[in-house]
């Protein structure tokens, strides 16, 4: 025993000593399998292919969506800083870095999330799903009770020096408990209508109350559209999605022409749609902060003004680090500018789309599925409204808006699709 002991620390292997052994006979079953499996290729060059279970010691980093992440939070706090130094001075006795002081100190806090749910296995997300859903459920009542009113809207609570918006927190568990079910259904199930309603109900439920509680219509669509995305990627049998994408064009085509013909200047959602259709006829109103954005938009030109050298962040859009923060994008850094941010959410989502494609199994597939499906809507969305493409409603830009609870909580969803990353595996092969 003492000698197989030394040998084990020495990393050798008995192997047997003629042809003869019983070993030998059974066809070098001795031998172990990993050591055949994981030895190196004798080859001049080398490639690498990506597998879907534990066979490798060595996990796929994907240091582009790290980086991507970085650069894209840096330019945000940069471009937060220039869009609200101006108003944070007038609003805060001078202090211009004020929105600049709060972002990064919800950054930092948001990167500490993102490392360590990176480091959890995502597994454990399954097991707690319910809890997790229900907790989010809570949360959302609780703005009913304790929640605090900012320009009108209640939609926060604080806990300490944070404001929490619980309706991001339910992004989350929206993507989790949806993904949990589409991993539990069978697949001739969710083919069913009956089957894309049972996994829909969880976030239609949000959707319900965070629409009736916060009055936060564009988080809601944000919820309904996860979990679309989620089952639409799921599915294979599309016929039901071009369906349902028929009856919401027409539904919002019906609302359109009810706004336009009926309900008039008295519902303040209409008015938004009226607004949309023609923003100079309501700029003293309701149409007003569209048509700055539109004026910083068209004054950009290619190349923009320069960094730091907007017009319109002087107090002519309101609340400009939010929402519109776009338009001042294009008016300082231009054309060039706008398109160099949209293509660095394209390379994102692409990235987690990889991830996605090469999970180890359906639940994280998933869970990166609607990571990458909530952000592609958000930044859709956000720009959508900025250029007046859609009538006007809150939707951040992810990254770049100013926004604790959103920038922390999409970097805990970054963690998330990290965590399933690292779970994937892929060995070295060799060329032939």
């Amino acid at each position: 025993m003492a000698n197989r002991r030394n040998n084990n620390r020495k990393g050798s292997v008995n192997r047997p000593a003629s042809r003869n052994h019983p070993a030998a006979k059974q066809g070098m079953a001795a031998r172990p399998a990993a050591a055949v499996k994981h030895a190196p290729a004798r080859t001049a060059s080398r490639r690498f292919t990506l597998l879907s279970g534990t066979g490798s010691k060595d996990t796929l980093r994907d240091y582009t969506l790290i980086f991507v992440v970085i650069f894209l939070l840096i330019f945000g706090l940069v471009i937060l800083y220039s869009t609200s130094s101006y108003e944070s001075a007038l609003e805060y006795g001078g202090d211009a870095a004020y929105y600049l002081k709060h972002q990064l100190l919800s950054t930092i806090i948001g990167l500490g999330f993102m490392v360590f749910v990176s480091r959890l296995n995502y597994h454990v997300y399954e097991k707690m799903s319910t809890l997790i859903y229900l907790g989010s459920v809570v949360l959302v009542v609780l703005v009913q009770f304790i929640g605090v009113t900012r320009n009108g809207a209640k939609r926060w609570i604080y806990i300490g020096p944070l404001s929490l918006q619980p309706a991001e927190i339910a992004k989350i568990a929206v993507i989790i408990v949806t993904a949990v079910i589409i991993t539990r259904i069978s697949e001739n199930n969710l083919k069913t209508i009956k089957g894309a309603i049972y996994v829909m109900m969880p976030a239609m439920l949000h959707v319900v109350l965070i629409y009736v509680i916060t009055r936060n219509l564009s988080s809601a669509i944000i919820v309904a559209a996860i979990a679309a995305g989620m089952l639409f990627v799921a599915s294979k049998d599309y016929l039901k999605f071009f369906v349902l994408g028929f009856g919401v064009i027409g539904a919002a085509a019906l609302w359109v022409y009810r706004a336009v013909n009926s309900i008039g200047e008295g519902n303040f959602r209409s008015q938004r749609i009226l607004a949309w259709l023609d923003p100079a006829a309501y700029a003293d109103g309701v149409g007003f902060q569209t048509l700055q954005a539109l004026y910083g938009i068209g004054s950009g030109g290619i190349i923009g003004k320069g960094l730091g050298q907007s017009m319109q962040k002087l107090g002519y859009i309101p609340e400009a680090q939010n929402d519109m923060i776009f338009s001042i994008i294009c008016e300082e850094l231009g054309l060039f500018g706008a398109i160099s941010i949209i293509m660095l959410f394209v390379i994102l989502c692409w990235r987690i789309m990889i991830i996605a494609t090469n999970a180890p199994d359906l639940f994280g597939g998933m869970i990166a599925t609607g990571v990458m499906v909530h952000i592609a809507v958000q930044v859709i969305l956000n720009i959508a409204v900025v250029t007046n493409t859609i009538p006007n409603t809150g939707i951040s830009l992810p990254f770049i808006s100013y926004g604790g609870s959103s920038v922390m909580f999409l970097l805990a969803e970054i963690g998330m699709v990290i965590s399933v990353s690292r779970e994937i595996r892929f060995k070295e092969i060799g060329k032939s």
